[in-house]
C-alpha cells in the first residue's frame, strides 16, 4: 500500500507544493504544515478535532478532503 508521500496529491485541492517552502513537501494549502504531519498525528491517536486545533490554518474541510484523497488514491492504487 502506498505511504502518504507516494500518493500523487496533484489533484488534492486541498494541498500545495511550492520547490522553495519546506522543502518542496506537499502542505496544506495557504500554510506550511507538511501533509504528512496530518498522517503522523493520527497515527499517534491525535484525533481529527484535535488536529485540526493543534495546527491553526487547517480547517476541518482540508483535512477531509485530504484524507478523502488518500482513501480515493489507494483503493485505485490497490485494485
Amino acid at each position: 500500500m502506498p505511504t502518504p508521500s507516494q500518493l500523487n496529491w496533484a489533484d488534492c485541492p486541498a494541498v500545495e507544493q511550492d520547490p522553495q517552502r519546506v522543502s518542496g513537501a506537499w502542505v496544506f494549502r495557504g500554510t506550511r504544515i507538511p501533509v504528512a504531519a496530518l498522517f503522523e498525528n493520527l497515527e499517534d491517536g491525535v484525533s481529527l478535532v484535535e488536529f485540526v486545533e493543534l495546527f491553526p490554518g487547517v480547517s476541518a474541510a482540508q483535512a477531509r478532503q485530504v484524507l478523502e484523497h488518500a482513501a480515493r488514491s489507494t483503493a485505485v492504487a490497490l485494485a
